[in-house]
């Protein structure tokens, strides 16, 4: 049976067999049994890389350790409120921290940088996945935004529809409006700058009709 531990764009946790390409954490969110307790339980969300120096990932959900994510591709895995690894993805990290340090010259290091996508990511009321307001036609690919209750990928002059395994129904963005935006802006500014991680930006299935 597949763990509770694939993560959407809105940084909901579901089971289901796709693995992803992309690997995370968020802390410790299960409790000794395996099951799912809490959406977080740090402010430091950071994305891996599947594989590093051969480390072994499983046995996965092991009691008081970190609860292991897995996201589709890295957009996926902005559009929750995921950064670059300091550890696995050290180049990643250094570049986006460079990217970081000019879009918010005040604002530097890991706690500064969690600290403000922590709060672009999570709704303070609720504590739901924290939504904002962009116009369509400024989103860089990349970018997530809810169309009729759906997260979907910008993806050229398409959207493309997401799902555990992959994007679907692609169509043609409309001009002119404004978009609900999944992906805290912070991370769709590093997608402005031209985002290019050595993890998989996008799944393979992006960009096919």
């Amino acid at each position: 049976m597949p763990l509770r531990n694939r993560v959407t764009p809105l940084g909901e946790l579901i089971a289901h067999p796709a693995r992803g390409l992309v690997y995370g954490n968020r802390g410790c969110l299960h409790d000794d049994t395996g099951r799912i307790r809490r959406r977080y339980a740090v402010k430091r969300w950071i994305a891996c890389r599947l594989e590093f120096k051969g480390w072994q990932r499983g046995p996965l959900l092991r009691p008081g350790l970190f609860t292991e994510l897995f996201f589709l591709d890295e957009a996926t895995a902005f559009a929750a409120g995921h950064r670059p690894c300091a550890l696995c993805r050290r180049e990643d990290y250094v570049r986006f921290g460079e990217i970081w340090r000019e879009l918010h010259p005040g604002g530097l290091g890991a706690d500064a940088i969690d600290a403000r996508l922590h709060g672009e990511r999570v709704a303070p009321d609720t504590r739901a996945h924290r939504l904002h307001e962009a116009p369509l036609d400024d989103l860089p690919d990349g970018a997530f935004v809810l169309e009729h209750g759906e997260p979907f990928l910008v993806f050229g002059t398409h959207l493309q529809r997401w799902t555990p395994a992959g994007y679907a129904d692609a169509r043609r963005r409309p001009r002119g409006r404004r978009a609900v935006l999944i992906t805290p802006p912070s991370l769709v500014a590093v997608l402005r700058r031209g985002w290019a991680p050595v993890v998989p930006l996008f799944h393979p299935s992006a960009g096919r009709d």
